[in-house]
């Protein structure tokens, strides 16, 4: 029994391994449509330092740079596309997704959104505000949090998703001037992006109603398309 739970586990986590992948060579395209020059592409210096730490091995990144920037014949065109809605219970829900095909997409995500509402575009993001995300961790014991934010320009600063690290939100045009400022202030950046923060979380639901949210959460995270789930739940 254990050996065969062993077996699960690891396949569970190759294929959310894979998804990660997946998802970082996307960003990966995309950003090097602007240039496959790190050094004068701020967003695509970003991914490939996200995707260093992720393990992901060179002969992937350069392949996906290639294809962003239509470098040897393996040029693919993705879509951003957005929706909006709610999960079970009014949990106010944004999802991007990064696409070859809008039609595939658009059908997978109303089928996805069976167990929520789909609604127009603006029916939820303006109770969202969008910001630079950038999850940093301590480099030593003399980094602080708010001296942090305050000296490298960040907006605000949160406990972040991984044990010890903290998010320190800005305003987009300063995401990667702060992304640059955090080591002087002796934290190590983990990962930046644009994206959405709730300005009246959802909270007060029971455990059974918080399973259904988090169970419609990853039925939509882990489509293939999906590139980032923005949620407006509190906790």
């Amino acid at each position: 029994m254990g050996a065969q739970w062993k077996a699960k586990h690891r396949e569970a986590a190759a294929n959310a391994k894979g998804r990660i992948f997946g998802k970082l060579s996307k960003e990966i395209s995309i950003a090097a449509r602007a240039g496959t020059d790190p050094d004068t592409n701020a967003r695509l210096r970003l991914v490939i330092e996200q995707a260093k730490k992720a393990s992901m091995t060179r002969e992937t990144l350069e392949r996906a740079i290639k294809k962003g920037a239509g470098i040897g014949g393996e040029a693919v065109n993705y879509t951003l596309v957005k929706y909006e809605g709610f999960a079970p219970h009014q949990v106010p829900v944004i999802v991007e997704c990064l696409t070859d095909n809008v039609n595939r997409t658009v059908s997978q995500i109303r089928v996805l959104f069976r167990k929520g509402t789909l609604g127009a575009e603006g029916s939820v993001s303006w109770d969202f505000n969008h910001v630079g995300m950038i999850e940093a961790t301590p480099a030593n014991g003399d980094a602080d949090p708010e001296m942090a934010a305050i000296e490298a320009g960040a907006q605000d600063f949160e406990a972040g998703e991984e044990e010890g690290s903290t998010l320190f939100v800005t305003d987009i045009t300063d995401l990667d001037a702060v992304c640059k400022a955090l080591p002087e202030q002796h934290f190590t950046v983990v990962a930046a992006k644009i994206g959405y923060m709730p300005k009246n979380p959802v909270s007060g639901l029971s455990d059974e109603q918080m399973a259904e949210v988090e169970a419609f959460l990853e039925a939509i995270d882990e489509n293939d398309d999906v590139q980032n789930v923005y949620v407006g739940l509190a906790g």
